[in-house]
């Protein structure tokens, strides 16, 4: 597909992220208003509350839009989600339906520059999930720990991987994050300390958002997940690989990852991202029947991974990755998630695992670029550094390229704060 022209000029950019072509979703505010829905047009977002409000959407639901989430639309389903989708196109495209471009009043209340707004997180999260799907990433973490002959335990080629996060600290791009404290046991040392993470860690990854529900005990096929997914976003599943360490074993990651995941603002629907569709991997072990695909299943995101150190004016390019570098199917970890009768619902989040490639810049953690603290990195300012330290900004971006335009999903961006004050040694009162 070309890029769809609009009358909004801003949107026609062949660099920018938000073309007629993507029309992704988010939650805005502007001061204290209450949040409401909206759609990112250009330079702007779109309040979509407005648009319902004279008219021009319309679904059997409504009102959504006026909500401070869009669960309520999520859950109204794939249909509804089709046909909002059509009348954006309409109402933006350059040769489509005229009644919002020919009313400039309209346009002033429900267009927005995005410099005037707040965007705030677009769903209530029940639940979050975080899968390890890149294989890559699994065989490099994997050799790490337990060298390269017993890099992939013996079940990763046949189900994918994941355990249950926190939904309680996903927070929106732009969310400072604070170091946290716990247990680690340094090398060589018998007993555990308490303190701040020193080994904290970045994890490229992709959010995929629940938009229907299923009905507990009862599975979903792969077909059907598919035409549960609302979305994606960008997401960040900080990590404190000190903790990590220590703790993981035998149940997995607890404190280590709970402390906070970052996600972009905006979901780019499963609509926008079909042109970018393509195959995936030759499957070294047969998966079993329930996990089957018959069609492509992944996407062709390029991500990127930026660090700037606090004080310096240089955001230096730490690392270049892509959503197709997964094992697993954003279909195929939903599918798994509920083969037992698992209930998934509206605003549920599935992390995909961190996204790495096959060559060392590719790699979606500090962890696998500096071989586990052996290795430092130079950013483009001289600083070195083999973990985040105080003050460091990170960001992920990504984009879909298609024929004269991008599908962008603005930034993930957080900066690292210093870990809490706290007395270890004081007694309970």
């Amino acid at each position: 597909m070309t890029l769809i022209k609009s009358w909004y000029s801003a949107a026609n950019d062949a660099d920018g992220s938000f073309p007629v072509n993507n029309l992704p979703y988010g939650v805005f505010q502007v001061g204290d208003q209450p949040p409401r829905c909206c759609t990112a047009l250009g330079d702007a977002v779109v309040d979509l509350s407005v648009l319902e409000s004279v008219g021009l959407i319309t679904i059997p639901e409504s009102p959504v839009f006026s909500n401070d989430t869009l669960n309520a639309f999520m859950a109204s389903g794939s249909a509804n989600w089709t046909a909002v989708r059509k009348t954006l196109i309409a109402l933006f495209s350059e040769a489509g339906d005229d009644r919002l471009q020919a009313d400039k009043a309209l346009q002033a209340k429900a267009i927005i520059p995005k410099s005037q707004v707040t965007m705030v997180l677009p769903m209530s999260i029940g639940d979050y999930t975080d899968f390890y799907s890149s294989r890559q990433h699994a065989e490099n973490v994997g050799t790490l720990l337990r060298g390269k002959d017993n890099a992939l335990a013996a079940n990763w080629l046949h189900i994918p991987i994941a355990y249950n996060g926190r939904s309680s600290t996903v927070v929106i791009s732009g969310t400072d994050v604070r170091r946290p404290l716990g247990q680690t046991r340094p090398p060589n040392t018998d007993a555990p300390l308490f303190g701040p993470s020193k080994r904290l860690d970045i994890e490229l990854e992709m959010g995929v958002v629940v938009g229907t529900s299923s009905t507990m005990g009862q599975p979903i096929t792969t077909k059907e997940a598919r035409n549960m997914i609302f979305g994606f976003v960008l997401l960040n599943d900080w990590s404190a690989r000190d903790i990590q360490a220590w703790e993981y074993q035998p149940l997995g990651p607890f404190q280590a990852k709970a402390f906070a995941t970052s996600i972009s603002p905006w979901i780019v629907t499963c609509e926008a991202l079909n042109d970018f569709m393509v195959d995936g991997p030759e499957r070294e072990k047969p998966l079993l029947p329930y996990l089957h695909e018959q069609e492509p299943s992944l996407y062709n995101i390029k991500l990127d991974v930026f660090m700037q150190p606090q004080g310096s004016s240089t955001n230096s390019q730490i690392a270049s990755s892509n959503y197709k570098n997964m094992y697993y199917s954003p279909a195929q970890q939903l599918t798994h998630h509920a083969i037992g009768g698992c209930k998934m619902n509206t605003g549920d989040l599935l992390g995909s695992g961190t996204i790495s490639g096959d060559t060392h810049n590719s790699f979606g953690s500090l962890l696998e670029m500096t071989e586990g603290g052996k290795l430092e990195l130079t950013l483009d300012c001289g600083t070195k550094r083999k973990f985040i330290e105080d003050g460091d900004r990170l960001t992920l971006t990504g984009y879909a390229e298609g024929d004269g335009y991008r599908v962008g999903f603005g930034e993930c961006s957080a900066t690292i704060l210093p870990a809490p004050a706290f007395n270890d040694d004081a007694k309970d009162a």
